[in-house]
C-alpha cells in the first residue's frame, strides 16, 4: 500500500450515458492538491456547487448510491470511487456537466484506463490511513447481511454472494492486494435479475440502462412473446437467452464469479465514501448498497471517536517527507540546538516531525544529573522548529526566508521525556497568514501519550 499520497498528471475525462438518469454526461478527473480528497463539481449547475465524496452526503440508494451537498445531487458514485481507490489515489476533483457519471459498460475499468493515460503523480504528504482498530460488525437479520472490520495492517477483502439462484449459485470473490484491483476486480460488470427489470423501470430507474452495460440473469423461463416484449423494453430488434446459461443474450461473463466481484467493487467504491483510505480486513456477506453505507457509517463514527487523541502514526521503515540534510536546508539551527531528525508528513495544514532523544544530548549532563529528563524549553525548541518547516512550506522559495518563533500561549508539559524516547511532533494552523504571521497548535507525543503542548505564533521573513 501506498505511503504518500498521490494524485493524476493531468485532466482526462469520459463521456456516456448514466445508468439511472438516462442523461449523456461527460466526466472529467483534474489533479487535486494534497488532502483535498475526492470532491465531484456539478459544472452545469448555476455556481458549479462541490459535492464531497462523503457518506454523511448519501441521500438516495435506489439501486446505486447517491450522494448531495448544497443542492447538488450525484447519482451513482461508486463505480468511479472504486476505481480511484483501486489506483490508490487520494485527491481527484470529478467535473460532471450531468446528474450522473457515465455507466460506460457496467465496470469500473474504462474509468481505470481514463485515470491511468492521465498518469499518477507522488505528492509530498503521507496518506493519511485509518487502522481499524478494534472489530466493527454490521448485520441486517431481516435480509441476511453481514459486514465486518477486523484490525489489520493492510487493506483487504472478501465477499459472499447468494441469491438463492438456480443460475446463480454462491459466489466468494477476495482482494488481497488493492494493487490488484485493475486486473482483477476492475472489470466486474453491474447486473440485474430478470425478475427485477420490469420493477426498476417502473420505478423510473435504469433509463440508461441496455444490455451493453449489464449483465441481465434470466432466472426463470420465458417465452418468445415475453422476449419481444423484453427487447421492446431495452430497444432492441430481438433478444434471446441461452438457457444453459441464464444470460439474456449470451452475454459471454468475464470470470465464472463476475457477480460477487462485482460487488467486491461496489463495496470497494461506497467504503471510500468513509472519507480517509482505511486499513483492515473487511468481510461481507450479501453486501448491497444501504448495507455498505450503513457500514461505512460505523467506521466513519469510530473515526470521529478517536479523532481527539489520535497520534500520528509513525512508521519508522518508511522514508521521510524530509530528511536531515533537507531539513538543514530549510532551517538556520545546528548542533547543539538542531532538534528535529526528520520530517513524516507535510501538507498546506500541519506537518509531523520526529526527534529520538539520546543520553548523548548536551543537556543531560548538566540537566538533573542522576536523573536524565529532557527539559521542557527543549521540548518546545524542538516543536517549534517543527512548525518552522510548516511555515517554511507556505512560501515557494523557503531558502530565501527566517521562520522566528515570537509568542507562546497555553503551554503545558504532561509527562517526562526520558533518554531513549522518540517524540512524535505535529503542528497545525490554527489561523491563516497575514502580513507574515501565523498561528499553530503543536503536540508532543511519546508511545501515544501526550507529553506536551503550546500554541504559538510564527514570523515569517525573507532574508536580506
Amino acid at each position: 500500500m501506498n505511503t504518500k499520497q498521490q494524485t493524476i498528471q493531468k485532466a482526462v475525462s469520459v463521456s456516456g450515458v448514466g445508468l439511472h438518469t438516462g442523461v449523456s454526461a461527460t466526466m472529467t478527473f483534474l489533479p487535486a492538491p494534497t488532502n483535498h480528497g475526492y470532491k465531484f463539481q456539478r459544472i452545469d449547475l448555476p455556481g458549479q456547487p462541490i459535492v464531497d465524496a462523503d457518506v454523511d452526503n448519501v441521500v438516495d440508494l435506489s439501486r446505486g448510491t447517491t450522494i448531495e451537498q448544497s443542492g447538488a445531487r450525484i447519482h451513482t458514485v461508486e463505480h468511479t470511487l472504486a476505481a480511484l481507490v483501486g489506483l490508490q489515489l487520494d485527491n481527484v476533483l470529478i467535473q460532471l456537466d450531468g446528474p450522473e457519471p457515465p455507466i460506460m459498460d457496467g465496470s469500473s475499468i474504462q474509468f481505470i484506463n481514463a485515470l491511468q493515460e492521465a498518469g499518477i503523480e507522488e505528492q509530498n504528504a503521507t496518506r493519511n490511513y485509518f487502522e481499524v482498530n478494534e472489530y466493527v460488525h454490521y448485520k441486517n437479520s431481516e435480509k441476511d447481511i453481514e459486514l465486518a472490520a477486523l484490525p489489520l495492517n493492510d487493506y483487504r477483502l472478501t465477499v459472499m454472494v447468494d441469491y438463492n439462484s438456480r443460475v446463480i449459485s454462491s459466489q466468494h470473490a477476495y482482494l488481497n492486494d488493492i494493487s490488484q484491483f485493475p486486473e482483477q476486480i476492475a472489470s466486474s460488470r453491474t447486473f440485474v435479475f430478470l425478475h427485477e427489470l420490469e420493477a426498476l423501470f417502473k420505478q423510473n430507474l435504469i433509463k440508461g440502462g441496455d444490455l451493453t452495460n449489464a449483465i441481465v440473469i434470466v432466472d426463470r423461463d420465458v417465452e418468445d412473446g415475453e422476449l419481444d416484449y423484453l427487447a421492446d423494453l431495452l430497444h432492441k430488434p430481438k433478444v434471446s437467452v441461452n438457457r444453459r446459461e441464464g444470460i439474456l443474450n449470451n452475454t459471454q461473463l468475464h470470470y465464472p464469479n463476475e457477480m460477487a466481484r462485482h460487488k467486491l467493487l461496489d463495496v470497494v467504491g461506497d467504503l471510500a465514501l468513509i472519507g480517509r483510505p482505511i486499513k483492515a480486513q473487511i468481510l461481507a456477506a450479501r453486501p448491497g448498497h444501504a448495507a455498505n453505507v450503513a457500514f461505512a457509517k460505523k467506521i466513519k463514527k469510530l473515526i470521529q471517536k478517536n479523532a481527539a487523541n489520535q497520534v500520528p502514526h509513525y512508521d519508522p521503515k518508511q522514508p521521510p517527507v524530509l530528511d536531515i540534510n533537507r531539513i538543514s536546508q530549510l532551517l538556520p539551527h545546528r548542533y547543539p540546538f538542531q532538534m528535529i531528525d526528520k520530517i513524516i508528513a507535510l501538507d498546506e495544514n500541519s506537518v509531523v516531525g520526529i526527534k529520538n532523544v539520546t543520553m548523548n544530548e548536551p543537556f543531560f549532563p548538566g540537566h538533573f544529573p542522576g536523573n536524565p529528563v529532557m527539559p521542557g524549553v527543549m521540548q518546545l525548541e524542538a516543536m517549534a522548529q517543527t512548525g518552522g518547516i510548516l511555515v517554511l512550506s507556505t512560501v515557494p522559495d523557503p531558502e530565501n526566508y527566517w521562520p522566528y518563533l515570537i509568542g507562546i500561549e497555553n503551554c503545558r508539559f504532561r509527562r517526562n521525556v526520558l533518554p531513549g524516547d522518540t517524540v512524535i511532533f505535529r503542528c497545525e494552523f490554527t489561523s491563516p497568514m497575514k502580513r507574515g504571521i501565523v498561528k499553530m497548535q503543536g503536540r508532543g507525543y511519546v508511545n501515544t501519550n501526550l507529553v506536551c503542548e503550546a500554541d504559538m505564533i510564527a514570523s515569517l521573513v525573507k532574508k536580506k
